[in-house]
C-alpha cells in the first residue's frame, strides 16, 4: 500500500490576503473588515535578531498589514481559542526594532519577496510606508569576524539599544526574536558553564566564547527582554545563560520553528504509535534555497539544523529508528522549500507497507506569523510573572527547550490549558 499526500508546487501556492488582494494585484489591498484591536492590552517592543532577513520582512509587512486590518490572520494561532479571550499584545500595540550585521534596506527585501511570490505586491504597496519606520529602529548588529573588542562590549551595546527602544517609545516591555542565520553547534566549556565564569571570559578579547545567537540572547536579558530563539543556534541553551534569565526574572523560548516537514512528523508519527504500526525507517530529503538553504550548505552549521529535527521519531515511537535525513541547497528554489518522506513500516502478519509524503512550502510565509505569535505569547508570560523556559510553547518548536513531548496534539493541549491560566481580557 502507497499513500502519496501533495500540494501544489510553487507556481500554486496560494497568497494569504483577503480576497480583493488575491484577485489582482493591481488593486489596492482594502481594509477587511475587522475591528481594530481594542483592550487592555500593553504597548510591546518587537526587536528581531537578523531584522532585515527573509522572515524578519515577511513577519514585519504581515504585521504592518494586520495593524492596517488589510488581511487577515491567516496561520496566526493566537487569533484562534483559546487565545481570543487572553490578555495579549494586540497588532496596534506593537513597535518593532531590531539588529542585524547588514545593511540591505528592509524595503529591498521586501521587493524581493513579491518578485519571489511571497508577499503579495498590493499587501507590499500598501504597508510600504511602514518600513521607513521600522527600519529608523534598526541597529548593527554583532558580526564576531568584524567586530574584534571584548565580547561584553557588544552585549552591552545590544542591551543599550533595546533598553533606549523601550524608553523612547514607553514600552512595557519587549520580546528579542532571534530569526537571523542558523550557526554551527556551541561545544560545552567551563566559560559558559556558570554566569561568572562567562562575565570574566566577556572581558577577554581574545576570546570569542559566544556565538552572535547567545550575544543576543544575553543582551535581551540584561536589558529586561525575554528571549525566543527561532532558529537551531545556541541562543539562551546554555546554563550561564539560563541563569542570568533566571537573575533578571524574564522568560525564554525556543529552539528552531516547527513549520514543514518536522510538523507533518509531530502529527504523523503519534498515528503509527497509536495504531500499533511498526515503522521501521523514515527518511526525509530536503531541498531549499534563499539565504538559508546557502547556510545550511554548510556542513557544520546544517549539524545543528540535522539535529534540531532528529528528535520527534524516537520520543513519539519509543524507540530509535533508521531516519537518515539530508538537506540539499537549490539556489533556483528561492524561499520555496520541498520535502519528501519515505516511511517504511509493518503492518499485522509482518506485511511490509509504505507512506510518502510531499510538502512543498514557502519558508518565511509557514514562519512569519508563528514569530508573530511568538511575539505575543512571550510577552504574556512575562506579564503572568514566568521566569525562564516556557516549555508550554514547545507546540512552535522542533527541538523545545526543557520539554520532551513531542508529539503535536498533545503539544496542542499543554498549549491551550496555558492559555487558559493567563489574565483574561477586561470585559
Amino acid at each position: 500500500m502507497t499513500t502519496r499526500a501533495s500540494s501544489p508546487g510553487p507556481a500554486a501556492v496560494p497568497l494569504t490576503g483577503p480576497p480583493d488582494v488575491q484577485a489582482s494585484e493591481t488593486r489596492s489591498a482594502q481594509p477587511t473588515g475587522r475591528p481594530r484591536d481594542t483592550g487592555d492590552a500593553e504597548l510591546v517592543g518587537v526587536w528581531l535578531h537578523g531584522a532585515r532577513g527573509s522572515v524578519a520582512t515577511t513577519a514585519i509587512t504581515g504585521l504592518l498589514g494586520l495593524r492596517e486590518n488589510l488581511l487577515p490572520p491567516i496561520g496566526c494561532v493566537t487569533e484562534r481559542p483559546p487565545f481570543d479571550e487572553v490578555r495579549l499584545p494586540v497588532w496596534s500595540r506593537m513597535v518593532v526594532g531590531g539588529h542585524d550585521i547588514t545593511g540591505d534596506p528592509i524595503d529591498k527585501r521586501a521587493e524581493a519577496l513579491v518578485a519571489s511570490g511571497v508577499v503579495p505586491h498590493a499587501v507590499y504597496r500598501a504597508v510600504r510606508p511602514g518600513f521607513g519606520e521600522v527600519e529608523a529602529e534598526l541597529r548593527p548588529g554583532y558580526d564576531p569576524a568584524v567586530q574584534r573588542g571584548p565580547q561584553r562590549e557588544a552585549v552591552e551595546r545590544m542591551a543599550a539599544d533595546i533598553e533606549d527602544f523601550r524608553a523612547r517609545h514607553g514600552l512595557d516591555r519587549v520580546v528579542v526574536i532571534n530569526v537571523a542565520s542558523t550557526e554551527p553547534p556551541t561545544p560545552p566549556s567551563p566559560q559558559t558553564a556558570d554566569l561568572a565564569a562567562l562575565d570574566e571570559a566577556l572581558g577577554d578579547a581574545s576570546q570569542r566564547v559566544l556565538r552572535p545567537s547567545s550575544v543576543a540572547a544575553l543582551a535581551a536579558f540584561r536589558s529586561g527582554s525575554g528571549f525566543v530563539d527561532f532558529t537551531p543556534s545556541t541562543g539562551a541553551r546554555l546554563p550561564a545563560l539560563a541563569q542570568a534569565a533566571r537573575e533578571h526574572g524574564v522568560p525564554y523560548a525556543g529552539s528552531d520553528g516547527k513549520t514543514g516537514e518536522t510538523l507533518l512528523r509531530s502529527v504523523l508519527a503519534p498515528m503509527f504509535a497509536s495504531r500499533a504500526l511498526h515503522v521501521l525507517s523514515w527518511t526525509g530529503t530536503n531541498l531549499l534555497g534563499g539565504g538559508d538553504g546557502a547556510t545550511l550548505a554548510d556542513t557544520e552549521t546544517a549539524h545543528s539544523k540535522l539535529r534540531s529535527k532528529s528528535g520527534v521519531l524516537p520520543s513519539v515511537l519509543g524507540e530509535d529508528v533508521t531516519a537518515p535525513l539530508h538537506i540539499d541547497y537549490v539556489p533556483d528554489l528561492g524561499d520555496h522549500k520541498t520535502a519528501w518522506d519515505h516511511v517504511s513500516f509493518e503492518g499485522f502478519l509482518g506485511v511490509r507497507m509504505t507512506m510518502q509524503l510531499i510538502w512543498q512550502g514557502v519558508d518565511s510565509a509557514l514562519a512569519a506569523p508563528l514569530v508573530l505569535d511568538l511575539a505575543r505569547l512571550v510577552p504574556a508570560a512575562h506579564a503572568a510573572g514566568h521566569v525562564g523556559p516556557v516549555r508550554e510553547l514547545a507546540y512552535f518548536f522542533k527541538d523545545p527547550i526543557d520539554q520532551d513531548v513531542h508529539a503535536f496534539a498533545r503539544q496542542d493541549l499543554l498549549l491551550a490549558r496555558w492559555a487558559e491560566s493567563l489574565p483574561r481580557r477586561a470585559g
